[in-house]
């Protein structure tokens, strides 16, 4: 028989499971670990990769103005997945460091390294500014700003959890520089300094 909606019951039986996006795991205040284990929603931990959480979102801002297959949408899908790969690392509990992967589940030293070569390649395109800008030239340079400031307080907070001999913070400590550095290239060249009123027109030269 037909219900209300028109659908018979073979209809759903035939449906694909309700997948919740909530567990109710968290109602205690803790939250898993990958590989195991659970701590308090304002572990160090925690409170670390919140802050990389959010800095994958703030990419995402700048990500929802570019135009999709772009030097700039490439660059920012790029380490939007290597954050997840940075947030795998830090939800891992010391005694489970074993279990990772590099490069899936581990910051390497050529993640880093490669986000060292992508700021220099931008830097090689304007010459950088030799003092602190204004940030909101335009829309993108301003949301690279915002994103850069986000990176660096994910920094500081990954400092005091990331395991010695990590990549994790040299990997946000590179990935603010190469923000700051899509800031000016989204300003080409036209950035504001913070202690003069005049724009500097700073295209270099082919």
């Amino acid at each position: 028989m037909g219900g209300a909606n028109g659908r018979g019951l073979a209809d759903l039986i035939d449906s694909p499971p309700v997948i919740r996006i909530y567990t109710g795991k968290g109602d205690d205040g803790t939250t898993g670990l990958l590989y195991g284990g659970r701590v308090r929603k304002d572990d160090a931990v925690i409170e670390a990769n919140g802050a990389v959480d959010e800095a994958q979102a703030a990419l995402g801002l700048i990500r929802a103005e570019a135009e999709r297959g772009s030097e700039l949408d490439d660059m920012l899908v790029a380490v939007e997945r290597e954050l997840y790969v940075l947030m795998a690392e830090l939800a891992t509990a010391p005694d489970n460091r074993h279990k990772l992967t590099p490069s899936v589940t581990m910051v390497t030293e050529g993640m880093v390294t490669e986000l060292a070569h992508r700021t220099d390649a931008l830097g090689e395109r304007y010459t950088m500014p030799p003092e602190f800008v204004l940030p909101g030239q335009n829309r993108v340079a301003a949301l690279c700003d915002y994103a850069r400031t986000v990176i660096r307080r994910a920094e500081r907070l990954a400092i005091g959890v990331a395991a010695d001999g990590s990549q994790v913070v040299p990997y946000l400590n590179r990935l603010s520089s190469l923000l700051w550095a899509m800031g000016r290239w989204q300003e080409e060249g036209h950035s504001l300094p913070s202690r003069t009123t005049h724009t500097t027109h700073t295209t270099k030269e082919n």
